[in-house]
């Protein structure tokens, strides 16, 4: 129980923080609906339930896989995050079912809602709320890649680099960013809706996020299956291989393989030496390689092999970072 709470301590703060508001939002539209009966709430409360419960899977998986390796898994635990987060999108891919279901019962029976001022002040109120977690996400984005982005540049960046953070910070960066979009259109169809009497709209606004839902299900669930299989990164590699190659007694990278592992990175680097090399001499090597890769974030296993100079070279990162 204490190895437990000592990992929970080092699990995605950003997902703990967006599972808490979430669910907050979640029973907040939720008591709303059940006085209003309003379609779109029902859809934003569907789409919070699926959030919340999505994000705190996704803590819970951050923090068990950074649990040290063992004798029955000596590769340790990193990928246990991506298996939970394919396992979290099942639960959003059912309230997009649902949410997209009761879309097109109001649209096709069309009704005018109840308690119009309730629905626009928690609608209002979750958009604010939900932009709130999505900028403390943005900030997460830049922690985690190193970006010097400050103000306003912290949230058209985090969109370029969006693809180099932690899967757990990846998902609830897209979950929330549906979040706040879908509140918005939800509030704007019970607004238009209200004074034009298209009560047809709220209908097309629970479909139009339904979409959205799945939209973020086929995202995680590829990019998580990759995960699971074990994943490459190319800018890893180049940046590894750049490393090896500063050693002055390194004639050539012969292969060069970077896996992440979860929110870690395995490498394995087969380095061609010359022949007249000593032992002591390519210990020594080993060591250098060892320390400078050991310093770079994320990386948490490396496998070094010598072999001998072919006199062919094989490490050409602009060409093919591979190999």
């Amino acid at each position: 129980m204490k190895e437990l709470f000592i990992l929970l301590k080092q699990g995605n703060k950003a997902a703990l923080t967006a599972g808490i508001v979430n669910a907050i939002i979640a029973t907040i539209r939720g008591i709303a609906f059940a006085f209003t009966g309003n379609v779109a709430m029902f859809a934003e409360t569907m789409h919070g339930i699926g959030d919340a419960a999505n994000q705190f899977f996704v803590y819970i998986g951050s923090a068990l896989s950074k649990k040290a390796p063992t004798e029955r898994f000596p590769s340790g635990f990193g990928r246990l995050v991506n298996l939970v987060l394919l396992g979290a999108v099942l639960i959003v891919g059912i309230m997009s079912y649902e949410t997209i279901k009761e879309g097109v019962h109001h649209i096709i029976h069309p009704t005018e809602s109840a308690g119009f001022a309730i629905v626009v002040t928690v609608l209002a109120i979750g958009v604010v709320l939900e932009s709130s977690v999505l900028y403390k996400a943005m900030k997460e984005i830049m922690h985690e890649t190193n970006s010097t982005a400050k103000g306003m540049q912290i949230i058209f960046k985090s969109f370029q680099l969006v693809g180099k953070a932690k899967p757990a910070t990846k998902l609830v960066f897209m979950e929330d960013l549906v979040a706040a979009g879908g509140g918005l259109l939800a509030l704007a169809a019970v607004i238009i809706s209200k004074y034009t009497g298209f009560h047809a709209l709220e209908g097309i606004a629970s479909v139009i996020i339904g979409i959205m839902m799945f939209f973020v299900v086929g995202k995680v669930f590829l990019d998580n299956a990759a995960g699971v299989i074990g994943e490459s990164d190319d800018e890893m590699e180049i940046q590894i291989g750049q490393l090896v190659m500063q050693d002055p007694l390194v004639k050539d990278i012969q292969e060069l393989v970077v896996i992440k592992e979860g929110e870690h990175f395995h490498v394995e680097v087969k380095v061609e030496l010359a022949p007249t090399l000593t032992i002591a001499e390519a210990d020594n090597v080993r060591l250098r390689i060892e320390a400078k890769i050991g310093q770079v974030e994320g990386i948490t296993d490396v496998i070094i092999e010598f072999v001998k100079d072919d006199g062919i070279l094989n490490w050409k990162p602009e060409e093919n970072p591979n190999i």
